[in-house]
């Protein structure tokens, strides 16, 4: 079936794969995937690209997952909340401090957290979307002349795909979606990168991060797939500690442009590893 190139990521996201889809494409099985997991969805760049009829969709970021649910639900309240926000910094630092006030924020409909997350990403710093340990989003002001905060044909073409095709969102820990897998589904996995340096990291989109011991938990995880007969693909930074854990799959290395740091000159060039188990 003809692809929908309306269909594309709505936020910005840390360590999105938008940049890195031809590449990614070319490593991926032969045919058509007609079903697809991915348990750390992000941005969405691979979901959008591949658009399977039916997909297991999750991440642990409830707040993301409560915007795809929105998108598929309710894209007209969406679009008409979206359009009460302004792209001034009073408006954006009080949106921002909604959830300081745990009671009040709890009260709000999911159509207004949604809202405030695609607002939020479109007008801070980067696109960067980052929670401090108390889960409360930190990222400041952008200060961007004509930020696109209401991109409603890619909104509604979103919405139309997640309706028509078979499409399971959830917001569990990884492995449970794993677990649930059945053969013939393909699995891509995107988690947080293993760090390249002691001051790097790619763990603030969720409380709580995503250190070595998950790292490992995650390729006990990727064992148990290849055990199984399922087919899986993940990304990750190119590290002698990923290298040594993957050591028994295929191993390719891309070269990835990162494009989120708050210094310009560090955003360049990086090695990534895509490891696979099958050829």
């Amino acid at each position: 079936m003809r692809k929908n190139k309306l269909v594309v990521p709505f936020l910005k996201w840390v360590g999105g794969k938008r940049q890195l889809l031809g590449a990614l494409s070319e490593l991926m099985p032969e045919g058509r995937i007609k079903s697809y997991c991915e348990p750390f969805v992000g941005g969405g760049a691979m979901l959008f690209h591949i658009q399977p009829d039916v997909a297991y969709v999750n991440d642990v970021n409830s707040e993301l997952i409560n915007v795809y649910s929105v998108i598929k639900y309710n894209v007209d309240e969406l679009i008409i909340e979206l359009s009460h926000f302004e792209n001034e910094s009073e408006v954006f630092y009080e949106v921002r401090g909604w959830d300081r006030d745990k009671i009040k924020y709890s009260s709000l409909t999911d159509i207004k957290k949604a809202a405030r997350i695609i607002f939020l990403n479109k007008t801070c710093f980067n696109g960067l979307y980052r929670v401090n340990n108390a889960g409360e989003f930190n990222t400041p002001f952008g200060y961007y002349r004509n930020p696109n905060i209401i991109n409603e044909p890619v909104l509604r073409a979103v919405s139309h795909y997640l309706n028509s095709k078979e499409i399971h969102l959830s917001s569990v820990d990884y492995s449970e979606v794993l677990e649930r897998v059945g053969k013939g589904t393909f699995v891509y996995l995107d988690p947080p990168y293993d760090p390249v340096s002691d001051s790097a990291s790619f763990t603030g989109y969720s409380r709580g991060g995503f250190d070595r011991e998950e790292q490992i938990r995650l390729r006990e995880c990727c064992d148990d797939l290849s055990r199984r007969g399922i087919k899986f693909m993940l990304s990750n930074s190119a590290t002698d500690f990923i290298r040594d854990q993957y050591a028994g799959y295929n191993i390719t290395v891309v070269k990835a442009r990162r494009a989120v740091n708050s210094v310009g000159y560090k955003r360049g060039e990086v090695e990534e590893v895509v490891i696979r188990n099958y050829e």
